[in-house]
C-alpha cells in the first residue's frame, strides 16, 4: 500500500487520507485493489461514520494474519 509498506493495521487511518478523511489517490493506478474493489452497502455503512468504521475494523481484524 502506498505510504504504508508494512500494510495498514486495523484502527489506523490510511496514510493516503487527507485531513477530511478523503482518499488522495482515488482514481490513481496507485490505489490498491482492496480499496477500489470495496463496494459499500447499507449493511457496511450503517447509519453513521462510527457504524462504517466498526464494520471496516471487523473486516480488517477478520482478515489479519
Amino acid at each position: 500500500m502506498p505510504g504504508m509498506p508494512n500494510g495498514k493495521p486495523a484502527g489506523v487511518p490510511c496514510a493516503n487520507l487527507d485531513a477530511d478523511m478523503r482518499c488522495m489517490i482515488f482514481g490513481s493506478p496507485l490505489r490498491p485493489a482492496c480499496c477500489s474493489g470495496l463496494k459499500p452497502s447499507d449493511e457496511m455503512c450503517g447509519n453513521s461514520r462510527t457504524d462504517a468504521i466498526a464494520w471496516l475494523t471487523h473486516l480488517e481484524e477478520a482478515s489479519s494474519p
